[in-house]
């Protein structure tokens, strides 16, 4: 059952141990700190444990995984030194499972498909391009996909990852002709009132680094008319 706090970070907690703490990221939040001076995410999470457990001084935090700026969905932390390594090497090794949900405009050619294609970043502009086959200093990425629902003007992809490249979702759908809603840097004709980009990651699996259980954390969709629509 997810909290939220009711201080000023209205942060939403999906699930927290002694251990790792996940949490439902908004749009617009930064994981860590960057040349924006922006307040990330990993601060107000140190915040909300310094708070909740009245603990003095710097509090640990470990950034295992990040999500662009503008996504949505599940972000899990490390609050132990004992947890980080063991979460880094899950995510190292694919062992943790990440599915997302986007929407997109356009129908995609086929119902279901794997989407294979070559990732080249231009840190310039921190754009990524997809090319059908390898080229000089591309990383290869790798995506499924499949429609789960039709709505009147957009569908809803479910995607789960075999990669994690760089903006790997929205290049590589964009690359089909369906770039996600709101996605102005690949392709879609308007942005989100909120600039957000609609691209949610909805849940994660993984075995705990310390417990060895199981664990399933699914993130509540944007309180938003098409993400609404999405849970009917």
């Amino acid at each position: 059952m997810s909290k939220t706090l009711s201080h000023k970070s209205n942060l939403q907690v999906l699930y927290e141990d002694n251990h790792i703490i996940i949490v439902n990221k908004r749009a617009g939040d930064i994981i860590q700190g960057d040349k924006t001076g922006d307040k990330p995410l990993s601060e107000v999470v140190k915040e909300y444990i310094a708070e909740k457990y009245n603990k003095p001084g710097n509090v640990y935090l470990g950034v295992v995984h990040r999500l662009d700026r503008p996504t949505t969905g599940v972000v899990l932390f490390s609050k132990t030194s004992k947890a980080l390594p063991r979460l880094n090497k899950l995510f190292a090794e694919k062992s943790a499972k990440k599915t997302y949900w986007a929407l997109v405009k356009n129908q995609p050619p086929k119902t279901e498909d794997k989407l294979i294609h070559w990732l080249k970043k231009n840190p310039k502009n921190n754009k990524s391009t997809a090319y059908t086959k390898e080229v000089e200093n591309s990383k290869k990425a790798i995506l499924h996909y499949k429609t789960i629902k039709k709505l009147d003007n957009f569908y809803l992809l479910e995607i789960d990852l075999e990669t994690g490249r760089h903006h790997q979702i929205r290049v590589q759908l964009a690359s089909i002709g369906c770039s996600i809603k709101g996605d102005l840097k690949y392709g879609f004709d308007r942005s989100n009132k909120d600039a957000s980009i609609s691209l949610h990651a909805r849940t994660l699996r993984f075995i705990h680094p310390v417990k060895k259980e199981a664990i399933t954390v699914t993130a509540p969709l944007p309180n938003d008319p098409l993400w609404n629509a999405c849970n009917n």
